[in-house]
């Protein structure tokens, strides 16, 4: 990649996390396109070189949101308990390493509740789906007597939720102590 095209693309990150920044703050509908061309110190015309629109700027943001998650639920064939040792240190890594992946868990649980949001978000947003291959992965595992007892949904949502509200807290307070990824596995570990 030459000179001119790694400028392009570390522009287009500062974009993405300046509309991060301000659709967090702000949320969808109080967000101007302009409000973010100033906060990365550009014209908004020149910002309409990166993005077409204010809403294909969120759906990009949504679009990142989203594969994140599901790229970790790609059928690996692992054991299920040591799936979700693996899921479970990858999210915290993700998380603590930028930023932007903190932001990112805040910005998708805004998003879901976002009524303003343009029908092509709702549409995305409804195909994100984390607990049934999560649900399949526990069903598994309380076959082979590795995941506790119960019922595989709530698992699927106590395992998730843990790590939604744990990024969201350091989000909002990174001075908070970290917890240790390894108690977010013992909410399914068999005992």
């Amino acid at each position: 990649m030459g000179i001119r095209e790694e400028q392009k693309e570390k522009r287009r990150k500062d974009i993405l996390l300046a509309g991060l920044e301000i659709f967090i703050r702000k949320g969808y509908s109080a967000t101007k396109i302009s409000d973010i061309a100033e906060q990365v110190g550009m014209s908004v015309g020149l910002l309409f070189h990166y993005f077409d629109s204010k809403e294909a700027l969120y759906e990009e943001l949504i679009s990142i949101g989203i594969s994140g998650p599901m790229s970790v639920l790609d059928d690996t064939g692992m054991e299920p308990f040591v799936f979700f040792e693996n899921t479970a240190n990858q999210m915290f890594q993700f998380i603590l390493k930028d930023p932007f992946n903190l932001k990112m868990f805040t910005l998708m649980n805004q998003a879901f509740y976002n009524e303003a949001a343009p029908q092509s978000i709702k549409e995305k947003l409804q195909s994100f789906d984390v607990y049934t291959p999560t649900i399949q992965i526990i069903q598994k595992g309380q076959d082979n007597g590795t995941i506790r007892e119960g019922n595989p949904y709530a698992l699927a949502i106590a395992f998730w939720c843990a790590i939604q509200g744990i990024a969201e807290q350091i989000a909002l307070k990174p001075d908070i102590p970290y917890p240790e990824s390894e108690w977010i596995i013992d909410i399914i570990r068999r005992k």
